[in-house]
């Protein structure tokens, strides 16, 4: 009795996925490109400059947040943001999330951009799921989104008419006014940077990008900044979180 062969498309389909598995992930965070002095500092918590907002965000969370959350159930939370808010009709940022839920539950008014109020909650519930991969939420809503930030991800602009994938998919390695060029993975937001001499949120670090080519940077709450982050989360989709990250 002969036996019967696999239908063809079975075979194609467990060849792909096996080809799939087979390619190395060759996406890297920015920490392997900082120096051994920057890895050192955002390695030890307990000289990490970020722990200082963490610390304060931990005592507002207790005053505004812990009586709908707990810590555990933080857990896995910022590996999904930006997220489809169905009631809004519109993808949400984590630090939107938190503002939301100033308004609608705190019954206060939304935190300031950039402030270290809503960088300290922020980084609260993304150190929640610090080594948890990156899990963009699915749905057409979100492709739509994270398809807007590809555009953009890939659109020249500014006066030194670049894009972000002409750094961060083409030259990373390479250096830039003496830096080196990273692959733009945003794994470990809320940052501290010391350029900054604080913490900052991804929206910080691509608004000064787009000042960088000498471009208008978009407004800080504008949807245009959340499709980017909507797409990079997706591009990092796998990686695992290491909030709070440390970088020069």
């Amino acid at each position: 009795m002969k036996a019967r062969c696999a239908a063809p498309w079975l075979l194609t389909a467990a060849l792909a996925g096996w080809a799939a598995q087979a390619q190395p992930d060759t996406r890297r965070s920015g920490l392997v490109t900082m120096s051994p002095a920057t890895q050192a500092l955002q390695r030890d918590d307990s000289q990490n400059p970020a722990f200082l907002w963490l610390q304060s965000g931990r005592q507002r969370f207790e005053a505004d947040c812990a009586r709908c959350h707990t810590g555990d159930s933080l857990r896995g939370a910022a590996t999904r943001y930006p997220a489809w808010d169905t009631a809004l009709q519109q993808p949400l940022s984590l630090s939107a999330r938190i503002n939301q839920c100033q308004q609608r539950y705190v019954k206060a008014a939304p935190l300031a951009a950039e402030s270290d109020d809503l960088l300290g909650l922020e980084l609260v519930v993304a150190f929640a799921s610090r080594g948890l991969p990156i899990t963009p939420e699915p749905g057409a809503a979100m492709d739509a989104v994270r398809a807007q930030g590809r555009r953009l991800y890939t659109q020249r602009m500014g006066q030194l008419d670049l894009s972000c994938a002409q750094c961060h998919d083409t030259l990373p390695g390479r250096r830039l006014g003496g830096s080196v060029i990273p692959q733009g993975h945003p794994t470990g937001y809320p940052i501290y940077r010391l350029e900054w001499q604080a913490l900052g949120s991804l929206k910080r670090r691509l608004r000064g990008c787009m000042t960088g080519v000498r471009a208008e940077p978009f407004a800080a709450h504008s949807a245009e900044l959340t499709a980017l982050e909507s797409y990079l989360m997706q591009r990092a989709a796998g990686m695992l979180l290491e909030t709070p990250a440390v970088r020069p």
